[in-house]
Order: C-alpha cells, then sequence, then structure tokens
C-alpha cells in the first residue's frame, strides 16, 4: 500500500463521516498518534497513524508552510 503525504494543518477527508454530518477533518498533532478535530462541530479524535493512513480517504486542502 502507498504511503500517503498528509502534514500538520492540512483539511482531509475521511473514509466515514462523522455523526455531525461532517466530513472534514483537520490534522492538528502528529506523532505516533494523529489527532484531527472535526470542522462541524469541533470534536477532536486520537488515533494511531497506521489506522489514520487506512480510514484516510484523500486530502482536501494541502497547507503551506
Amino acid at each position: 500500500m502507498e504511503e500517503k503525504e498528509f502534514g500538520l494543518n492540512d483539511v482531509v477527508e475521511m473514509k466515514k463521516q462523522h455523526p455531525c454530518g461532517t466530513n472534514r477533518w483537520i490534522i492538528i498533532r502528529m506523532g505516533m498518534d494523529i489527532r484531527i478535530k472535526c470542522e462541524g462541530c469541533g470534536h477532536s479524535v486520537m488515533i494511531p497513524r497506521r489506522e489514520f493512513s487506512r480510514k484516510m480517504k484523500k486530502i482536501l486542502v494541502k497547507h503551506e508552510q
């Protein structure tokens, strides 16, 4: 499986949408675990990097440094 390139403050789309109805998440922390924040309701979730790579569908907005 190819490794997806994502970085801090990127807006991503996950395979499953959040219960609030939004499917846009912003990456707010990176490390062994990735913390993502829902752009709809502001709820944040921390998931392991490997699981995040599997569940991420695509990058919607790439953050520029």
